[in-house]
């Protein structure tokens, strides 16, 4: 049933879903979110199994996202010190670039830390195309989780319509 609430839910959904391809908002947070508010509103039992659903998808998304990427950039040999040291200077690329600032920092961050800690140009364009590969892992799971929690609320929203 389209109701103004599930409108508003599907927007900020939708918000959040691009929130995580452009890091300007907490996407799969605001994605989450939206499904408490549905289910805090709607106020029936299969809203709130809904909910936890969707709970248990993000816990899930938020494990693996950190999990599965981190374990391959360790198998490649990539420091984790050097691509956190990378993530915070994506962050300030993000407000000194707008939206492409922290991509070309992170890249740029990797890259430089790579060859100063081997001193050569291969090694250090291999490390920084796997952190590369993982942070490009690590947003297709953040927005694989996305999509199961808005395909989980639709069929909820189905379900429990009147």
């Amino acid at each position: 049933m389209i109701t103004g609430l599930n409108v508003l839910v599907l927007v900020v959904m939708i918000v959040g879903t691009v929130g995580i391809v452009v890091p300007v908002l907490p996407g799969l947070l605001l994605v989450w979110a939206a499904t408490l508010l549905w289910a805090a509103t709607s106020q029936s039992t299969g809203g709130w199994v809904v909910f936890g659903l969707a709970t248990a998808i993000y816990a899930m998304g938020l494990v693996s996202q950190y999990v599965i990427p981190g374990r391959r950039m360790r198998a490649t040999g990539v420091d984790s010190r050097i691509l956190a040291v990378a993530l915070v200077a994506a962050v300030v690329g993000l407000f000194v670039i707008p939206l492409v600032g922290a991509p070309i920092a992170f890249v740029g961050t990797v890259y430089l830390l790579e060859r100063a800690k081997h001193r050569r140009h291969d090694r250090a364009w291999t490390a920084t195309r796997h952190a590369v590969r993982a942070v490009m892992l690590n947003m297709g799971i953040e927005l694989l989780t996305a999509l199961l929690i808005i395909g989980t609320w639709a069929i909820g929203v189905f379900l429990t319509r009147p």
